[in-house]
C-alpha cells in the first residue's frame, strides 16, 4: 500500500492542495485534534474545550497563535524542521486571524464548520473593522477526513499504542479473580497502561461485569465479581496523542452453554466482518453485515450499536460502519466491535482495530480471540 508522506509537512501539503483546488487564499484552524495533527507538536493540546490556539494556513506561510501558559512548550514539543511561526501576543484571536487576512492580503479565508459561534462572529467583526471583505466559506469535514488517511508515522504510533493495550490484557488474565469488583480491575488495568509507557488513557476505561455487561457503555461499580460471570473491558492506550480500542470479554470461570453460544456468535460475526473489509467499501455494508450475521441467529434486538469507528488522535474519527453510508479509504484504522447484550444477564463485544489496505484489513490487535477462561 502507498502512503502518503509522512509528518506535519505532508499534512500541511495536503491542506495546501485543498486551499488550491478551492481557490482559498488561508485557512483558519481551532480544532484542538486538527492542529495536533498539523503540527506534530506531542503532548501540548489538552483537550479541555477552551481552544487557547488558532491556526491561520497560507499558500506560503503557517501562523499559530497560543499563549503563554503553551508557549514555551510548543517551543520544546514542535519538530525541528517546523515551519509553524509562533505567536503569543496578547490579543483576541478572532482579531489576530483578522488582522492575519489583512497582512496576506486575503479574499477567501475558509474556516472550520465545527468552529464556535463567537469566533465566527468575532472575526466577522475583525474584518469588519479592518475594511477586508473577505468571504468566509466553511470546510465541512476536510480536514476529519483527510485525518481518516494515517500516514507511517501515525501508524507507528498507534501499533505503539495497541502493544501496550495488549500487554494489559496478558496482565489482567493473571489479575482478575472473583471477589474483586469492577472498579478495582478498572484501577489495575489502567496503572498497568501508565507503568508500560501510556501517555494516557484512550477514554475512560470500560469494565463490567455479569449483568452490567449488558450495558455497551457500562459504568464500573463496587459490585464484587462471581464466579462463572463475564467480565467485559473496553480501554485504550494513548501514546503520543494517539488512541488505541480494544475489547475482550472473558470468563471468570466456566461459563454456562449460552454463554459459550452468544461469546461464539460474536466471534463469528467479527471475523467475518473483518474478512469483508477492504479499501473503498461502504462503511454501511459491513455494519448491515453484522446486523444480519447476529439477526439470523435470534439475537438481533439485542445488537444496537454500529459496527466500528475510525481511531486516530480522537477515539472516534472518520469512517464509520454504522447506519450512513460512507467509504472506508485505504489507510484508515478502523475498530471491528459487534457485542450481543442480554439484559440481567451478561454482554459480550470482541474488538479490535487495525489498517484498512487494498487487501483488506489488517489488525494491530494481537490478543487472543478465543474465550478466555480464568481458572479459580
Amino acid at each position: 500500500m502507498s502512503l502518503r508522506a509522512s509528518g506535519p509537512l505532508g499534512r500541511i501539503e495536503r491542506v495546501r492542495e485543498l486551499m488550491d483546488e478551492r481557490g482559498y487564499d488561508a485557512v483558519i484552524i481551532r480544532d484542538e485534534a486538527n492542529l495536533r495533527w498539523l503540527t506534530g507538536a506531542e503532548g501540548v493540546f489538552d483537550y479541555t474545550g477552551e481552544l487557547p490556539h488558532a491556526a491561520f494556513i497560507t499558500a506560503s506561510n503557517t501562523f499559530l497563535h497560543t499563549d503563554s501558559r503553551y508557549y514555551n512548550s510548543f517551543i520544546e514539543h514542535l519538530p525541528a524542521d517546523s515551519p509553524w511561526v509562533l505567536d503569543m501576543e496578547v490579543i483576541g484571536i478572532p482579531r489576530w486571524a483578522a488582522e492575519r487576512a489583512r497582512d496576506a492580503k486575503c479574499r477567501v479565508v475558509a474556516v472550520e464548520d465545527t468552529m464556535e459561534l463567537s469566533f465566527y462572529d468575532g472575526l466577522v467583526r475583525g474584518l469588519e473593522d479592518l475594511s477586508i471583505g473577505a468571504l468566509l466559506p466553511q470546510m465541512h469535514g476536510d480536514l476529519r477526513l483527510m485525518r481518516a488517511v494515517k500516514d507511517e508515522e501515525e501508524i507507528a504510533l498507534m501499533k505503539r499504542a495497541q502493544a501496550i493495550t495488549d500487554a494489559a490484557f496478558a496482565h489482567m488474565l493473571e489479575f482478575i479473580r472473583p471477589g474483586l469488583t469492577e472498579k478495582q480491575i478498572k484501577l489495575e488495568l489502567e496503572n498497568f497502561m501508565f507503568e508500560n509507557g501510556a501517555d494516557g488513557l484512550a477514554f475512560g476505561s470500560i469494565v463490567a461485569a455479569g449483568p452490567n455487561a449488558a450495558n455497551p457503555h457500562a459504568i464500573p461499580s463496587d459490585r464484587p465479581v462471581q464466579k462463572g460471570e463475564f467480565v467485559l473491558m473496553d480501554y485504550g492506550a494513548r501514546y503520543h496523542d494517539y488512541d488505541s480500542d480494544m475489547t475482550r470479554t472473558v470468563a471468570v470461570g466456566e461459563p454456562s452453554a449460552k454463554m459459550r453460544e452468544i461469546y461464539d456468535l460474536v466471534q463469528r460475526t467479527h471475523e467475518e466482518c473483518a474478512k469483508a473489509v477492504y479499501a473503498g467499501v461502504d462503511g454501511n455494508e459491513i455494519h448491515e453485515l453484522s446486523r444480519k450475521i447476529i439477526g439470523e441467529a435470534g439475537y438481533g434486538e439485542y445488537y444496537g450499536h454500529g459496527l466500528g469507528h475510525g481511531v486516530g488522535i480522537d477515539i472516534h474519527e472518520l469512517p464509520n460502519f454504522g447506519r450512513t453510508h460512507n467509504t472506508v479509504g485505504e489507510g484508515s484504522v478502523v475498530t471491528i466491535e459487534p457485542g450481543v447484550y442480554l439484559p440481567g444477564e451478561f454482554g459480550v463485544r470482541l474488538e479490535d482495530y487495525g489498517l484498512v489496505t487494498a487487501q483488506g484489513f489488517v489488525p494491530f490487535t494481537q490478543s487472543p480471540h478465543d474465550l478466555q477462561v480464568i481458572d479459580c
